[in-house]
C-alpha cells in the first residue's frame, strides 16, 4: 500500500470541501498505518472513523448541492449511497475476521480521487455560484446558515 498524496488538481476551490477531502485522505493513510500495527482494535477504530467521517462529509456536500439547486443532486447522492453500502460491506467482512485493510485502502484510494476529479468537479460551478450569491445577499445568508445547521445540528 502506498500513502496518498494530495495534489492541487484535486482542489475544488471550495475551501470547506477541500479540507474535508484532505481529511478523508489522512484517514485513508491512517488505514495503512493501522494495518502495519497488526492490532485489530486499532484497525477497527480507524476503519470506523474513516467511514463515519466520510458519511458526514457526504451529508454536508449533499446539503450544499441541494441549496445550490444542482441539477444532478439525486444521482450524486446515489453514488454516495452505493459507496457507503460497499464500504459497509468491507467493514462487515473485517468484523467477521477477514483482513480487508489493504483491499479497502485500494478501493478508497481509487474511488476518492476519481470521485473528486469527476463527480465533484461537475458540481463546483453550481456550488461556487450559490456560495457567491449567499455572500452577496444578506437574505440568502439565512439559507446558508440553515444548510449548515442541517449538517451540524
Amino acid at each position: 500500500m502506498a500513502y496518498l498524496t494530495w495534489t492541487r488538481n484535486l482542489d475544488t476551490g471550495i475551501a470547506v470541501i477541500d479540507g474535508q477531502h484532505r481529511q478523508i485522505v489522512a484517514y485513508i493513510n491512517q488505514i495503512q498505518d493501522a494495518q502495519l500495527s497488526r492490532n485489530h482494535e486499532v484497525i477497527s477504530k480507524v476503519l470506523a472513523d474513516t467511514i463515519e467521517y466520510t458519511i458526514s462529509h457526504f451529508g454536508f456536500e449533499e446539503t450544499l448541492l441541494e441549496d445550490a439547486g444542482y441539477e444532478f443532486t439525486r444521482p450524486h447522492k446515489k453514488v454516495h449511497e452505493l459507496f457507503i453500502k460497499r464500504v459497509s460491506e468491507y467493514k462487515q467482512r473485517f468484523d467477521s475476521g477477514e483482513d480487508v485493510a489493504e483491499e479497502l485502502h485500494g478501493l478508497l484510494s481509487r474511488w476518492l480521487f476519481s470521485h473528486i476529479l469527476n463527480d465533484d468537479a461537475a458540481y463546483v460551478p453550481s456550488v461556487k455560484a450559490s456560495l457567491k450569491d449567499f455572500a452577496g445577499n444578506k437574505q440568502k445568508q439565512g439559507l446558508f446558515k440553515r444548510s449548515l445547521s442541517k449538517f451540524f445540528g
